[in-house]
């Protein structure tokens, strides 16, 4: 998971694109990255780190035009070395850039396909330059010196023939305009609006609705899976569908988890799903509990806080702030090693005594990963004298690995893998575990946009909804993102040279 972000304007754009990225920095802290377009020429800062560490005011001064686009980077299967921050760039054909949020599942025929057929050398183990070389490829191959509008319509189409997965991306070309591009399954988020300045319209592309909302942006639409919109120079926007069977099929963690709440994705107020989420938990509960002894409903800092709190309210219980969050520390289920992310957790989270002491206290999450930090949050709660301690999750039990973006551990870390929720319920050290439902946690969702027939909910029942996934992908997968893999990576990564940094 990522967050991308892409301005035509009619001034210097570095300002909007540092103050979208902060916005999104949610969505990545790992890496940072900006490409401005002045004229001819591209301007680039990209390193590892937070926005405002990577981009300091001696490069916003050398990043230079009046378009750009911008990434914030959360790493997936691939090393997290500098080399890999985004954008990436080819120079041919006309000079194109791009930024990328998601997970090519063929990423490594694309990349033979490339170097065999196309003639193209990658430079990282990234799937980002791969999309952008199949892109930079399908527009050579239909662009000569000059590029037109169903040269860049012709080139999506042929893109999205051959690339699986998952990919919200922004393309700049030099001396022509921003191409934002979903894929045909609409898995990761992205949409686009509009400003009014003196000089004229200008235009902002973001994974994120916040994003548009903090800058002044006035959001039109999302990006329709399988589309791609064509923002020019001169501010002329053209929009068409590439995909031959495009069909709607969202990431739902993204309204559980990682989405902000003030983000509303394809129609869908995040805010509004967590508090129906919190509704319908609370319904189960009443459901399969009706004794509940509840005391006191405590959140686990920060993105449960809304669901949480819509809970407590309709079981007619006390909701309490329990624990205080260092805001910075990493998240932990992406560390490398279970004593680090043990530690971290105590670093991250610091409990409230008093609204522990004597008391049965549900606690309550967005989701269970590794179980990790729910173990470690319960000892937490009981330390500070806790009587009992429940636990209740706004998403279903988190058994498979999620292969379109997001950064789960392999499957047998996934501590509701082949367990009962009694067993996850004993392993963390709760006296009761709670799960919300599928069905009612798409029904959350759904309420607000009834159009959205189904959601990409692999990470819960294993069907996978590019159809390309089978065991052997699964089993290479879980080779790269288990913690030993992890640990030798970044071993590896020490000492590589950074690439295409601006200072």
């Amino acid at each position: 998971m990522c967050g991308i972000i892409g301005v035509v304007g009619h001034s210097p754009v570095n300002q909007s694109i540092f103050d979208g990225l902060t916005v999104l920095q949610h969505r990545g802290q790992d890496a940072a990255g900006m490409m401005t377009c002045d004229g001819g020429r591209l301007y680039l800062r990209k390193n590892n780190g937070l926005v405002r560490d990577v981009i300091r005011t001696r490069h916003m001064l050398r990043l230079l035009g009046n378009m750009g686009i911008g990434h914030v980077r959360y790493p997936t299967a691939g090393s997290s070395n500098s080399a890999e921050a985004q954008p990436f760039y080819v120079n041919s054909p006309f000079g194109i850039s791009m930024a990328h949020n998601g997970n090519l599942t063929n990423a490594r025929e694309l990349r033979d396909a490339l170097f065999r057929a196309d003639r193209r050398h990658i430079n990282t183990d990234s799937d980002s330059e791969v999309l952008l070389n199949v892109f930079a490829h399908e527009l050579g191959r239909r662009a000569e010196l000059r590029l037109g509008t169903e040269d860049v319509f012709a080139a999506v189409a042929g893109l999205h023939q051959r690339v699986r997965g998952a990919y919200a991306a922004v393309a700049m070309i030099i001396g022509y305009g921003l191409v934002a591009i979903r894929d045909p399954n609409g898995i990761r988020p992205l949409c686009y609006g509009y400003r009014d300045s003196e000089d004229g319209r200008e235009y902002m592309v973001a994974s994120e609705s916040v994003a548009l909302d903090a800058l002044g942006f006035t959001r039109v639409r999302d990006v329709a899976p399988g589309e791609a919109i064509y923002i020019t120079t001169d501010g002329e926007v053209y929009a068409r569908q590439c995909a031959e069977h495009p069909q709607h099929s969202p990431c739902i963690f993204e309204y559980v988890y990682f989405a902000r709440p003030d983000s509303v994705i394809d129609d869908v107020s995040v805010h509004r799903a967590r508090l129906r989420m919190g509704d319908r938990l609370a319904d189960k509960i009443l459901r399969v509990w009706p004794e509940q002894d509840i005391d006191v409903v405590i959140p686990i800092p920060d993105t449960s806080r809304t669901a949480a709190l819509q809970l407590a309210y309709a079981l007619g219980v006390q909701y309490a702030e329990g624990f205080i969050k260092n805001r910075y520390i990493a998240r932990t289920f992406i560390m490398p090693g279970q004593k680090l992310r043990t530690k971290s957790v105590r670093q991250k989270l610091n409990p409230i005594p008093s609204e522990f002491a004597g008391r049965n206290v549900l606690l309550v999450d967005d989701s269970i990963v590794r179980g990790t930090t729910s173990g470690e949050i319960i000892r937490m709660a009981r330390d500070a004298g806790a009587r009992r301690v429940y636990f209740a999750s706004a998403a279903p039990p988190v058994r498979y690995p999620n292969v379109y973006g997001i950064d789960m551990p392999a499957v047998d870390e996934l501590i509701a893998h082949g367990r009962s929720e009694e067993q996850v319920a004993a392993a963390i050290g709760a006296d009761r575990l709670v799960y919300q439902d599928l069905a009612d946690l798409e029904a959350s969702v759904r309420e607000s946009n009834p159009r959205l027939g189904r959601f990409d909910v692999s990470c819960f029942i294993g069907e996978y909804v590019t159809g390309d996934i089978d065991h052997a992908y699964l089993a290479e997968l879980s080779a790269e993102r288990n913690d030993g893999a992890k640990a030798q990576r970044e071993s590896a990564d020490e000492g590589v040279p950074e690439l295409h940094n601006v200072n």
